[in-house]
């Protein structure tokens, strides 16, 4: 069975990768702190917008997806779901909200996961929310040709629940240790999470909300205004090759953890730098969509495409932003390059 210990974090020297990943992340965070607290309504709305995206974007990972205007009629209530995809959507949405405002309120307990869990199914599998798989399951790896194989056999059935208090143990013990940096924690605890796979079904989404709780608890709560999710979608072979690559050799306590551990540092940064391209766009107090349509276009160094603007702005309807693009190129603010999907605009 896999053996918890995280003490290699205090006793084994840290990567040079890694100790600069760690320290960009540290000094990025004390830098926007006090911007956050300068801005509190911009930062409002930057929440509100990253919700969203928050909750299209982890589901969108698991294959889970509806349209646009489906997505905000769920959020705002104005409908109820149809499907099983628009249930789990519900699920995710109930938990951020919990974890996004009361993160103070919850540990990293066993009870609370499975707390989580229930919640996360609620809506579309009630009979598996809450509960540990009674049965084993695998990770499969599928070819271009479409062959299929075992990538990973995560924990037996048999042997969850007593991994999952191990785990949680060994998270424990090391989160108390002063000489362990909980930045470097958070991503362990996650990956050993993933690879027991506790659950036969919301797995990876429930490892998110767990990322964003434990990170929350820790002071980095860049999550609230800048989509973790969202930089973890947009970049998903990266952050799949480091998941497979640190959970190699995992069941017998020999895998490397850094890989996924700097991937996740990675993330954070990603998440800083979306953050500067968005305050520069709301700090000049633009609340018209069509002005923050085209600033962001003419502030953007690259030429950017409809899907791009979308994923920036998910707030604004995607029929709003066709209807402003017509309307920026007539006026002669912006050019088109390129024809129908692959299309992209920039300032002229």
């Amino acid at each position: 069975m896999k053996i918890f210990d995280y003490s290699f974090l205090k006793d084994k020297p840290i990567p040079a990768q890694t100790v600069n990943l760690l320290t960009t992340v540290e000094k990025l965070t004390i830098d926007r702190r006090t911007l956050i607290d300068s801005y509190p309504k911009l930062f409002e709305e930057l929440t509100k917008i990253a919700i969203v995206q928050s909750i299209i974007s982890s589901n969108a990972i698991e294959g889970i997806v509806t349209t646009d205007e489906r997505i905000k009629g769920l959020l705002n209530g104005s409908v109820s779901p149809i499907n099983h995809n628009e249930n789990e959507i519900l699920g995710y949405k109930d938990v951020i909200d919990l974890i996004h405002h009361n993160y103070n309120e919850y540990s990293f307990t066993e009870e609370q996961i499975l707390a989580f869990h229930q919640l996360l199914l609620s809506y579309e599998r009630p009979s598996y929310a809450g509960k540990y798989k009674t049965s084993d399951n695998v990770i499969l790896e599928i070819t271009k040709n479409g062959t299929r194989s075992v990538r990973f056999r995560p924990t037996p059935a048999k042997e969850t629940q007593s991994a999952m208090e191990q785990m949680i143990l060994a998270y424990m013990d090391a989160r108390d240790d002063s000489n362990v940096n909980q930045l470097l924690l958070i991503p362990c605890v996650i990956l050993d999470f993933l690879s027991i796979h506790p659950f036969s079904d919301g797995n990876g989404r429930l490892s998110r909300l767990l990322s964003l709780l434990l990170l929350y608890k820790n002071g980095f709560t860049i999550g609230k205004f800048i989509s973790f999710e969202n930089q973890i979608n947009l970049n998903k072979k990266e952050y799949d090759q480091s998941l497979k690559l640190s959970s190699d050799n995992w069941n017998n306590s020999a895998n490397d953890y850094y890989p996924f551990i700097n991937h996740f540092l990675v993330t954070l940064i990603r998440c800083y730098n979306e953050l500067d391209k968005r305050v520069s766009i709301l700090s000049s107090k633009v609340t018209n969509k069509k002005e923050r349509i085209k600033i962001t276009i003419e502030k953007s160094l690259v030429p950017l495409s409809r899907k791009e603007l979308m994923e920036l702005w998910p707030d604004i309807a995607v029929d709003t932003i066709k209807k402003v693009l017509i309307e920026l190129q007539n006026e002669g603010t912006i050019q088109k390059i390129g024809n129908f999907k692959n299309a992209k605009y920039r300032k002229i």
